[in-house]
């Protein structure tokens, strides 16, 4: 998995924390790609009310074989170090 994230300035929109999904074509065929969007999804709903900031866009990305293989715990360990990276990086 791979994660972006950005700040939101003070004149867009709301405060809480807004995400996204995506799998390219290169994760495998449709099923393969609803596969992948709905574990990053369930990770995301356990991991980024703890790890994300309000204020903040994350999209997700899934990669090909690792998103729908990958232990869930582990997917899930990988988004709170990757938003822990992400943010300690911006202070």
């Amino acid at each position: 998995m791979m994660v972006q994230a950005r700040q939101r300035t003070s004149d867009e929109a709301g405060a809480g924390i807004r995400v996204g999904f995506t799998c390219s074509k290169k994760v495998g065929n449709a099923v393969a790609r609803n596969r992948a969007k709905r574990r990053l999804r369930e990770a995301a709903r356990a991991v980024l009310p703890h790890a994300g900031r309000p204020g903040w866009d994350y999209v997700l990305i899934g990669r090909a074989d690792a998103t729908a293989s990958r232990p869930f715990e582990a997917l899930k360990g990988d988004l709170a170090h990757a938003l822990r990276k992400l943010h300690s990086a911006g202070k």
